[in-house]
């Protein structure tokens, strides 16, 4: 990795806690540091997310927000890993991915892994593990699962007024999404999920 913007270097010689948009394309998250392995005026910090953060130091940042992105990374486990390294305790991670029933999802040729609503609990705590609890043995970093949004696709019946009530509906509580994943979301699909983490130390 390489840091092209000099206030990152200064920053972090200062002391000052990062927050860091990964994979942000053209249009970074406003007040965010925009990391990016394409070569845009936009990236603050060229980086293979596939590869370790090397440059940055433990509890370096103090969020990260990450669009569209994590769904095309192969080796998503160590990036966690690196993501819960550089991260402080008690610092977020906000992930928007394509849920795992957006039929859209399966054009592009870059992605390489599906999500859905159980996802991160894999890496979470037995305490703060839903109803039904999923293994969480495939590493020792934790995350604690704040909340899970999902964004409902347009259809014929899904016009804007009814998706937008029936997107608030599905997401007041863990049991209607749970529902939702095992009866209904190949009828309607979902376009998008939100995760907001929190970093455990």
């Amino acid at each position: 990795m390489k840091f092209v913007n000099p206030k990152v270097v200064a920053d972090i010689a200062a002391g000052r806690l990062l927050k860091l948009d990964l994979g942000c394309g053209p249009r970074p998250k406003e007040g965010y540091y925009g990391v990016d392995h394409a070569d845009m005026p936009t990236v603050d910090i060229a980086a293979n997310l596939e590869e370790p953060l090397t440059e940055l130091p433990a509890n370096s940042v103090e969020a990260i927000v990450t669009r569209h992105t994590m769904e095309h990374i192969v080796n998503f486990l160590p990036l966690l890993k690196e993501i819960h390294r550089v991260v402080i305790p008690g610092g977020t991670v906000d992930v928007e991915v394509p849920h795992f029933s957006n039929p859209y999802y399966y054009s592009d040729p870059t992605h390489v892994r599906f999500f859905g609503l159980y996802t991160f609990h894999y890496f979470s705590d037995p305490v703060s593990q839903p109803r039904r609890p999923v293994p969480n043995f495939y590493m020792a970093e934790r995350f604690q699962v704040r909340s899970i949004k999902f964004s409902l696709m347009p259809t014929l019946i899904m016009n804007k007024p009814i998706r937008r009530l029936s997107t608030k509906i599905l997401n007041c509580s863990f049991r209607l999404q749970d529902y939702y994943e095992r009866a209904l979301c190949r009828h309607f699909p979902v376009s998008s999920i939100k995760y907001a983490l929190t970093v455990q130390k």
